[in-house]
């Protein structure tokens, strides 16, 4: 087939199906979308809420218990031990499917009757883990989300395999470290953004194999570099000694000048390494994937966020060790065959499939577990579910779900903005795709004005110890009061501990303003168009930099095009691989 352009039904911006595109959509037998793939990403976005939780009571056990659904939900909530446990059956929730009302009104109904798991908790060893989500097979993890074999974690997110770090975002294999952002394979490092294999070392960008470096950019296999200049040893040690980073002033004087540091370097169109064929950032040992960010170990990909080791998949969001899957969030481990679904884990054949796991031919299902050929919760022969199904899917069609926008669900549309179960402010697409509550609400997507915050502070951020020398261990129990949006906030003793090995000062933002100020030093889940900045003598832009190596394209500007997830407007220095290279290996 021939690239077909389309307008998004929900945006009504243009977008492109390639051949390609739909040779997939014909192989797992859905239609091609009707939303852009922004739309698709900022929809299945509105399905994950990871840091929005509340205190609430198991309606099986009556416990108190943490969960990301907050009371006033239309919900049935159940604890994890309650949950999989044999004290319910899903089928006792399930329906004849009713050919005179639209599929997806069905299955909001069977979403408010079936119970659901307060907390995404995988695999079988997750220990002291109560206050996170999106965990699995992670000991002593707290307000830190989507975390995957890690140990020690707090305050962070986007962490696998990693152990003792705080503060971080996006860290794999990352060992005692503090503010790493976009991290991998680091040791005992602290303010880092896009960094690999580095050691000991501060204030640091786009640096590789590093060690005992401070305030530096650009830098490849070096040692005792500071301030982007060479140092002895000794020179160097001294010259740290003297930053005093344990004082708030001081250190709050060093991330001014790291933020001046990171807009004068270079940056290269890309974060990505051993990626063939392939678009996007963060990316690591990857093969064909497309538009694909913040994931690892894939091959023919396209639109994938937060996933690793997975193949032959299209618009996902969250997923490990699966293969031929869809339109899908948080799909879990070892999945195969699956579109359409939210919390899965470990099935084959499904379709429209919430937080139902280890079985297969699902269609419709909601907290099925070790079962096959359901609709609805339903139980069915082998013959009959292949017979009703593909009525079903005629159905959908003829009689397609319609909200109050005006947009069509039929078959091959991911779940209804309407029937989401969680408000857009408290999901990750208000982080990716802010809007007001008038926006939201004027677009369907429902909202939740926060609960008041019933704690009070003990002590104000301005009126902490100035120096770490001088927190006395009691500072632990003191509740701070963040100067930035009025909410309380804890120091841990373990993030004490590591702030005190650092010699780095107190924060003085809440856990939230300090999460949100990461954010922002990453790029977007979205790619651009550009050419590469590089003009020959020097780069172009608001800021120039004068290069310091010969080029391969001489001394005109360099002709490369690339796909980049800088927009055109922002001021950093973009330069393509080959520019890049020349200039920093």
């Amino acid at each position: 087939m021939q690239t077909e352009v389309r307008a998004c039904q929900n945006c009504k911006n243009e977008f492109a199906i390639e051949p390609d595109d739909f040779d997939f959509y014909s192989s797992i037998n859905v239609p091609p979308p009707t939303f852009c793939p922004q739309c698709r990403m900022q929809r299945r976005m509105v399905a994950r809420n990871e840091r929005a939780l509340y205190r609430r009571a198991c309606e099986l056990c009556k416990k108190q218990m943490i969960s990301m659904y907050s009371p006033d939900k239309p919900f049935t909530v159940y604890c994890r031990d309650c949950w999989y446990g044999d004290g319910w059956d899903p089928l006792d929730y399930g329906a004849d499917y009713d050919f005179s009302k639209p599929f997806f009104r069905q299955f909001r109904e069977l979403m408010e009757r079936v119970p659901r798991i307060g907390l995404m908790h995988l695999g079988n060893s997750n220990v002291n883990c109560d206050y996170t989500n999106f965990v699995f097979n992670s000991k002593n993890v707290y307000l830190a989300f989507s975390v995957v074999q890690s140990e020690n974690i707090y305050y962070s997110r986007l962490l696998d395999r990693s152990k003792d770090c705080v503060d971080c975002y996006h860290a794999n294999e990352t060992e005692l470290c503090y503010e790493n952002v976009d991290a991998s394979r680091n040791y005992r490092c602290i303010f880092t953004l896009d960094t690999r294999d580095c050691l000991d070392s501060s204030f640091i960008y786009d640096c590789t194999n590093c060690q005992n470096c401070f305030m530096s950019s650009n830098l490849r296999n070096r040692q005792y570099v500071f301030r982007n200049k060479q140092y002895a040893k000794e020179d160097y040690q001294r010259a740290i000694e003297e930053l005093g980073m344990g004082k708030y002033e001081n250190l709050a004087a060093l991330k001014k000048e790291f933020a001046e540091l990171r807009k004068k370097s270079f940056h290269r169109f890309a974060n990505v390494f051993k990626a063939n064929d392939s678009t996007g950032n963060n990316l690591e040992n990857v093969k064909r994937a497309v538009c694909a960010f913040d994931s690892y170990n894939l091959e023919n990909v396209k639109y994938f966020v937060r996933s690793f080791s997975t193949k032959d998949s299209y618009d996902v969001l969250g997923t490990a060790h699966s293969e031929r899957i869809f339109e899908a969030v948080s799909a879990g481990f070892g999945s195969y065959n699956a579109r359409f679904i939210t919390f899965g884990n470990a099935s084959r054949d499904m379709t429209y499939a919430d937080w139902s796991q280890d079985g297969s031919n699902l269609f419709g299902c909601i907290g099925v577990r070790n079962r096959h050929h359901c609709i609805l919760n339903k139980q069915y022969g082998k013959e009959e579910y292949e017979r009703l199904v593909p009525k079903i899917v005629k159905h959908m069609n003829d009689m397609p779900y319609k909200d109050k926008a005006g947009r069509t669900y039929g078959y091959g549309e991911f779940y209804p903005i309407e029937i989401m179960p969680f408000a857009y402010n408290e999901t990750i697409a208000y982080e990716f795709y802010p809007l007001t509550k008038e926006e939201a609400l004027a677009q369907g997507y429902g909202w939740r004005d926060p609960d008041p915050y019933v704690h009070a502070p003990t002590i104000k951020a301005e009126s902490l110890p100035a120096d770490i020398k001088d927190a006395p261990n009691s500072v632990i129990s003191e509740i701070v009061g963040c100067p930035e949006c009025g909410r309380a906030y804890r120091i841990l003793e373990p993030e004490l501990s590591l702030l005190r090995k650092f010699n780095v000062a107190l924060p003085r933002k809440c856990q939230d303003c300090r999460h949100r100020d990461r954010f922002l030093m990453r790029n977007p889940y979205k790619l651009w168009r550009r050419r590469c900045m590089c003009s020959g003598a020097n780069s172009e832009g608001q800021i120039a930099y004068p290069n310091t190596a010969k080029h391969p394209h001489g001394d005109g500007p360099c002709p490369n095009e690339f796909e980049t997830s800088y927009a055109p407007e922002r001021p950093e220095k973009v330069y393509c691989e080959q520019c890049y290279n020349a200039e920093i290996v």
